[in-house]
C-alpha cells in the first residue's frame, strides 16, 4: 500500500528533537521555527511534558467520556487560570477543525439561525462546516458548499455592519491574526466592532485561536489586545505541544444539554495530561512573556531590512512578506542554514517557533536571513 499523495514534501527525516532544534538521520541538526504549524509550544520533548504523558500512560492511557476524568476539570481549571476565562466552560475535542465546527455548531444551537459571517483569506479548517467557512475553494468539496456562509473583506467595517443588516446571523468567525491568510492581524477597533454588532443582533463572536492562540501573540488570545470578550474561543494547535487536542471554551450565558455536542476520543487520559503539561510550563518558565519579548524583538530587527516588504503580526507569529526576487530565501534557509520555517502564498515566510524561543536563537536566525536576503 502507498501513501496517499496529498503533502508536498522536503526529503528530511527527523529522528530527534529537543527544544527549538531538531536533528535528521544523518545527525544534521536544525533550528525549528515552525513547530510543524505552531504545535510545539513549549518545546520538543520538554522533560516535563514527557513525563506527564508517560505517567499517565502507565496508569491509564483512554477511556471514553461515559466516566469521570478529573484531569478534564483539572485542565479546565488551568486553562481558565492561566487564560483569565475562569467564568467559562470547556468542550474538549481533538482538532483545530473539529473546533471551529462544534463552535459554529453550537452557535446555532444556541440562537436558531444559519448564516455565517467569515472573511476573505481564511482558514477554520478541513471539516464539513469549517472548510465551507474557509476562503479556499480548492479545498472546498461539492458536499461542503453551502450558501449559509458569507464571506466579507477583511476589516471593512461597513460591509460588516451591512451584512447584519441583510442576513440573520448566527455567528462572525475571525481569527485574532490570520495564519494561512499571510500573518495579518485584526485590529482592536475591528474586533470591538464585531463585538457590539454581535451584542445588538444575539449572533454569536466566535474568536478562532487555533493557531494565534496560546500566548503564541504575547496574550493568551490574541483577541485579548481588543479588550473584548468573545463567546467561544477554539483551539488546538499548541495546546498539546504535538499531543492531538482540541477544544472550546463556552461564555455562561450559552446553555449545555446531554448529547448536544460529542466526542469519542476528546479529553481523553493522555491528551489531558499533555495539555495540563502545557499550561504548566507556560506558567512556570513565564513563556507568554517570553513570546510578547523575543517575538517583538525579532519584528524590530526585521523591519531594519530594506529588501522586506512587510513584517506583520504579533509575539513569536511573524509574516516576512518577501518580493518576487527572494522567493527562493525560505528553501536557502532551510537547506544552506538547516532552518525551517513556514510560508503563506505567495511570499511570506511564516515563523511559528516555540513559545521558549531564545534570544541566541532569534539571532542565529536574523544572521542567516541577512545573508541571504543581502546576497544579492
Amino acid at each position: 500500500m502507498q501513501l496517499f499523495d496529498v503533502y508536498p514534501i522536503n526529503d528530511i527525516t527527523i529522528e530527534r528533537a529537543a527544544g527549538s532544534n531538531v536533528w535528521d538521520d544523518k545527525g544534521n541538526q536544525y533550528l525549528d521555527l515552525y513547530g510543524g504549524h505552531a504545535v510545539i509550544s513549549i518545546g520538543h520533548t520538554h522533560p516535563h511534558y514527557v513525563k506527564r504523558l508517560t505517567d499517565q500512560l502507565s496508569k491509564v492511557g483512554f477511556y471514553s467520556n461515559s466516566i469521570k476524568i478529573p484531569l478534564q476539570q483539572q485542565l479546565a481549571e488551568k486553562l481558565g487560570k492561566i487564560s483569565g476565562k475562569e467564568d467559562y466552560q470547556l468542550f474538549l475535542c481533538n482538532s483545530g477543525a473539529e473546533a471551529n465546527e462544534n463552535a459554529l455548531k453550537l452557535a446555532s444551537f444556541h440562537n436558531g439561525k444559519k448564516k455565517i459571517i467569515a472573511f476573505k483569506k481564511s482558514f477554520h479548517g478541513r471539516t464539513s462546516l469549517a472548510v465551507a467557512a474557509t476562503d479556499n475553494p480548492k479545498i472546498v468539496a461539492p458536499v461542503n458548499e453551502t450558501d449559509n456562509v458569507v464571506f466579507l473583506p477583511w476589516q471593512d467595517e461597513a460591509a460588516l455592519e451591512a451584512a447584519f443588516k441583510q442576513y440573520e446571523v448566527s455567528s462572525v468567525i475571525i481569527e485574532g491574526i490570520q495564519g494561512v491568510g499571510g500573518i495579518q492581524v485584526a485590529s482592536e477597533s475591528f474586533l470591538q466592532k464585531i463585538r457590539s454588532l454581535c451584542d445588538a443582533h444575539n449572533a454569536v463572536f466566535i474568536a478562532d485561536s487555533v493557531q494565534c492562540g496560546y500566548g503564541r501573540s504575547g496574550k493568551f488570545y490574541s483577541h485579548d489586545f481588543a479588550g473584548v470578550n468573545a463567546d467561544i474561543y477554539t483551539m488546538a494547535k499548541g495546546m498539546g505541544n504535538g499531543f492531538p487536542i482540541g477544544a472550546i471554551i463556552i461564555a455562561p450565558h450559552i446553555q449545555a444539554s446531554y448529547g448536544l455536542l460529542g466526542t469519542t476520543f476528546g479529553g481523553n487520559h493522555l491528551a489531558c495530561a499533555a495539555a495540563l503539561s502545557v499550561l504548566e510550563v507556560i506558567e512556570q518558565d513565564d513563556l507568554i512573556a517570553n513570546a510578547a519579548k523575543v517575538g517583538g524583538y525579532l519584528i524590530e530587527q526585521l523591519k531594519q531590512f530594506p529588501q522586506v516588504k512587510e513584517v506583520r503580526g504579533r509575539g513569536l507569529m511573524i509574516g516576512i512578506e518577501l518580493p518576487e526576487s527572494l522567493n527562493h530565501v525560505r528553501k536557502e534557509l532551510l537547506f544552506k542554514h538547516r532552518i525551517f520555517t513556514g510560508e503563506a502564498k505567495p511570499n511570506v515566510i511564516r515563523l511559528l517557533p516555540s513559545l521558549a524561543l531564545t534570544m541566541e536563537h532569534a539571532d542565529q536566525f536574523l544572521t542567516a536571513f541577512k545573508q541571504e536576503v543581502e546576497k544579492n
